[in-house]
C-alpha cells in the first residue's frame, strides 16, 4: 500500500507534505515540535491535522501488517490463488481482509464441520454445482447413507450437505461486502423496551426506529448504554428480500433440480450466519463512529477548557462546599502558593453562619483576596449565596466565579496531591485546586485525568485506550501552545511538554531544587537523562524569564537564535530592545524588505520568520491573554428568579451533540438546544459555540420539578 497517496487523498494534501510528516514522525519527533518548528517541511499543518495523520498512519500500517499475516497464513495452507491474492491486495479495510480470510480460517466445531466428518462434502459439491441435468438432491443423497457415521437416511445426508453449502455461502466475501453496504444504506436500528413497565432515562427509546444512515452518535451511545443496563433490546433490521436477493444472486442458479435445495441452504446461511454477523458489524461500526465523534467533541471541549484565560496577578480564595463536614477554604497568592486554610459552616446554624462570615471576611482582609472560586458540587448554591452576601457586606470589590470541580476529588486523593500537600487532608487539597483552577486552569487541570474533567458525553463508555490517547494529545498540544515556566512548573505540567518524560520531569525539578533556578535554556542539557533529542523537542516550549538572554523567554527555538539576532541587526535593533519593548516597527520593516528575501538571507523559511517576529514583539506572551476574560459575578440568582424572556449573560460549560449547557449564575446549568443556537442550520453546536464562551441568552422555560432550564440564543425568540 502506498501510504503517502492514500493519506494525501484522505486529507486533501500534497504528496510531499505527507511524505515529510511521515519522515518526521518516524524520526521520533513529537507532534507539537513538528507543528511548531518544522512548518516549512510540511506546509504549516496544525497540530490536530498532524495527529489525525499520525493516527491514520498507525491504522494503515496495522492494516498492512494484517494483510501480510493473512497472506502468509493462506499461502502456508497451500490455498493461495491469483484471485485471492488480488482480493487481498485491493482490500481497504480490516473487515474486508477478515472476510477474505474467513473461508481459510481454522474453524471450531460447526454443523458444517460435523457434516464433513460424515463424508457429505462431495454431496454438497454436487448439489451446489446445480447442473441442469442433475438428479434431485434426495436421490443423490441415497449414496451417502452411512449409519455407522450417523447418516441414517437420505434426509440426514441432505441436511448435512445443506449445512456445508450454507457455510460456503456465508464465507463468500463478496456477499458480505455487498450486504454490509446495503444494510448501512437501507437498514433500520430498532430499539424496544426490555422492561416496559419500568421508568428510566431510556424511555425515549422504548419504541424507537431510525434508518442507520441517519442515526446521531449520542442516540447510538444512549441505546448502547440502555442495552447494557438491561432496559432496552436493540437490533438492526433489513427487509429480508433485499438481503436474500444479494445471496441468491451469487449462490442460486435456476433451472436445476438442485436449485431449491441450494436456495434453502442460502436462506439458512443468511438468517443463521450472515445477517447476525453483519448486524454485529453494523452495531460495532455505529458505536465506533459514535465513540470517535464523542471523543472529538470531548477533545474540542477539553482544548477550550484548558485554554481558558487565567485570572493572573490576583490573590484567590478557593471554597470547596459541603454540608456535614463544612466548607473547606484555601487562600493562595498570585503564584498559587498556599497562604492560609480553614473550615467554615455556612449551611449550619445562624451562629455558625455569622462565624463563617467573620472567618472569610478576616481572610479577605488579611491576604487581600481579590477573587473567590466556588466549587459547583454539593452545597454549591448555599455557598454561593453566602459568598455573595459576604461580598455585599464587605463592599471591597471582590468578585466570585463558580468553577467546575469535576476531577478535584480525583486529584485530591492522588499520589501527586499527597506529594504536593503532604500535611493537608483530602478536602483542603480540593479547595486549593479550586482556587488554582481560576488562576491558571491549564496548570491545575493537567494534574487530573482528562476523563474526570467532565466536558463531554458518555466519556465513561468510550474505549479507554483511544480516549486516553486523544485527550492526552489535547493536553500536550495545549501545554506546548502556551509554554511552560521552567522554574515554577510542577512535574505534572513539565511531563506534558514535548519530549519530556515523567522521569525527566522529576529530574528537572530535582535539578532545580539542588542548583537553584535555571538561568538559561542551555542549562537544561545538564539535567540527567535529558539528551540532545529531548532538548531539541522541549527547549522551545520552556520559558526562562530569569535568563540574561531574552530569547529564552520566548517560543523562539534555540536552533533559530542566530537567525533572530541576525534579523534584529538587519533591521537596526538589538536584544536589549526586545526586553524593553522597543521593536514597534519591526514587522513593518520586514514587510518593506520582503518576507521571502529576509527569510532567505537568514537561512530560514517564511513561517519561521513570521513566528520569530511575533515572539520578539511580545516576549513571554501567553496566547490565552488574547481571549475574553472569564465572567466574574458579585451577586447570585436562583431558579425561582428566572422568568421566560429574561435576558442573561452566561458561560458555556459543555458542548454536546444536541446543544450546549450554559452557566447563567444559578446552581443548575441551562440547556441551549441546537435548534436555539442560531437562525441558520448547523450540523453541530461546536460550529458556533465553544467551552468558555461568554454568551447572551434568554430564558425559554424553567421546570422546577425536573430542575431543567431551557435557553435560547436566538433573538427572534426573545419574548417577554
Amino acid at each position: 500500500m502506498n501510504f503517502v497517496s492514500v493519506l494525501s487523498e484522505q486529507f486533501h494534501l500534497k504528496n510531499w507534505q505527507v511524505e515529510k510528516v511521515i519522515e518526521l514522525i518516524d524520526e521520533g519527533n513529537t507532534i507539537p515540535f513538528i507543528a511548531r518548528y518544522r512548518k516549512e517541511a510540511h506546509g504549516s499543518l496544525d497540530d490536530q491535522t498532524l495527529r489525525e495523520i499520525a493516527e491514520r498512519l498507525d491504522y494503515l500500517r496495522g492494516l498492512e501488517k494484517r494483510r501480510q499475516e493473512v497472506s502468509d497464513l493462506i499461502a502456508t495452507a497451500g490455498s493461495m490463488t491469483d484471485e485471492v491474492a488480488a482480493a487481498l491486495a485491493s482490500a481497504v479495510t480490516l473487515s474486508e481482509i477478515e472476510d477474505i480470510y474467513r473461508p481459510f480460517r481454522p474453524k471450531r466445531k460447526t454443523r458444517a464441520s460435523v457434516a464433513r466428518q460424515k463424508g457429505l462434502e462431495p454431496l454438497a459439491q454436487e448439489i451446489y454445482r446445480q447442473d441442469p441435468n442433475a438428479a434431485y438432491p434426495i436421490d443423490l443423497a441415497q449414496a451417502y447413507i452411512h449409519p455407522e457415521l450417523g447418516v441414517e437416511t437420505p434426509e440426514d445426508a441432505l441436511a448435512g450437505a445443506k449445512d456445508i453449502i450454507a457455510e460456503w455461502v456465508s464465507d463468500d466475501a463478496g456477499i458480505r461486502k455487498r450486504l454490509r453496504v446495503v444494510t448501512l444504506a437501507q437498514g433500520v436500528l430498532v430499539s424496544k423496551a426490555a422492561k416496559s413497565d419500568e421508568e428510566s432515562v431510556y424511555e425515549p427509546y422504548y419504541d424507537f426506529r431510525q434508518p442507520v444512515r441517519q442515526l446521531a452518535g449520542h442516540r447510538v451511545l444512549a441505546m448502547d448504554r440502555g442495552e447494557r443496563e438491561g432496559f432496552l433490546k436493540v437490533s438492526v433490521e433489513l427487509d429480508p428480500s433485499r438481503g436474500l436477493n444479494i445471496v441468491y444472486s451469487v449462490s442460486v442458479k435456476e433451472g436445476s433440480a438442485c436449485t431449491d435445495a441450494v436456495r434453502e441452504a442460502a436462506e439458512d446461511a443468511y438468517s443463521r450466519l450472515i445477517f447476525p454477523a453483519i448486524e454485529r458489524e453494523i452495531r460495532n461500526t455505529l458505536t465506533e463512529n459514535a465513540d470517535e465523534a464523542a471523543i472529538k467533541v470531548f477533545s474540542v471541549n477539553l482544548r477550550q477548557l484548558l485554554m481558558q484565560p487565567p485570572v493572573k496577578g490576583r490573590v484567590a480564595m478557593g471554597l470547596d462546599p459541603g454540608y456535614r463536614t463544612g466548607c473547606k477554604v484555601a487562600v493562595v497568592d498570585e503564584t498559587g502558593r498556599v497562604l492560609d486554610t480553614g473550615v467554615i459552616y455556612p449551611t449550619h446554624s445562624k451562629a455558625k453562619v455569622e462565624e463563617a462570615k467573620q472567618v472569610v471576611s478576616a481572610l479577605i482582609r488579611k491576604h487581600g483576596v481579590q477573587v473567590i472560586a466556588i466549587g459547583n458540587g454539593t452545597a454549591s448554591k448555599e455557598t454561593e449565596l453566602f459568598t455573595a452576601e459576604v461580598i455585599h457586606e464587605l463592599g471591597t470589590g471582590v468578585s466570585y466565579m463558580v468553577v467546575s470541580e469535576a476531577g478535584a476529588s480525583v486529584y485530591s486523593a492522588s499520589k501527586l496531591a499527597a506529594q504536593e500537600f503532604p500535611d493537608f487532608d483530602v478536602t483542603l487539597r480540593s479547595a486549593v485546586s479550586i482556587a488554582r483552577r481560576l488562576q491558571d486552569p491549564l496548570a491545575e487541570l493537567v494534574k487530573i485525568d482528562p476523563k474526570a474533567i467532565g466536558v463531554g458525553q458518555y466519556q465513561h463508555d468510550m474505549p479507554p485506550k483511544r480516549l486516553n490517547e486523544a485527550l492526552s494529545g489535547v493536553v500536550e498540544d495545549c501545554v506546548n501552545t502556551v509554554g511552560v515556566d521552567l522554574n515554577t512548573a510542577s512535574p505534572a505540567l513539565l511531563e506534558k511538554v514535548s519530549g519530556v518524560s515523567a522521569a525527566v520531569s522529576k529530574n528537572i525539578v530535582q535539578y532545580r531544587e539542588e542548583n537553584g533556578a535555571f538561568q538559561s535554556r542551555a542549562e537544561l542539557k545538564k539535567v540527567p537523562k535529558l539528551g540532545p533529542k529531548a532538548f531539541e523537542q522541549c527547549a522551545g516550549f520552556l520559558r526562562v524569564s530569569e535568563s540574561k538572554n531574552v530569547l529564552d523567554n520566548t517560543a523562539v527555538h534555540p536552533e533559530s537564535y542566530a537567525a533572530a539576532r541576525d534579523l534584529l541587526e538587519h533591521c537596526g535593533y538589538s536584544l536589549p530592545d526586545v526586553r524593553a519593548g522597543k521593536l514597534g516597527g519591526l514587522r513593518e520593516k520586514v514587510s518593506e524588505l520582503g518576507e521571502e528575501a529576509v527569510a532567505q538571507s537568514l537561512g530560514i523559511g517564511v513561517p519561521t520568520l513570521q513566528d520569530i517576529v511575533t515572539e520578539l514583539l511580545r516576549p513571554g506572551r501567553d496566547p490565552r491573554d488574547e481571549l475574553p476574560p472569564p465572567l466574574l459575578r458579585t451577586d447570585v440568582l436562583s431558579m425561582e428568579d428566572l422568568k421566560p424572556g429574561m435576558e442573561l449573560m452566561g458561560t458555556v460549560r459543555n458542548v454536546i451533540d444536541f446543544g450546549a449547557f450554559v452557566d447563567v449564575g444559578v446552581h443548575q446549568d441551562g440547556l441551549v438546544h441546537i435548534s436555539q443556537i442560531c437562525d441558520r442550520y448547523i450540523k453541530h453546536p461546536s460550529e458556533v459555540l465553544k467551552v468558555g464562551d461568554i454568551v447572551k441568552v434568554w430564558v425559554l422555560s424553567v421546570d422546577m420539578k425536573k430542575k431543567r432550564i431551557s435557553l435560547t440564543m436566538r433573538q427572534a425568540e426573545n419574548r417577554v
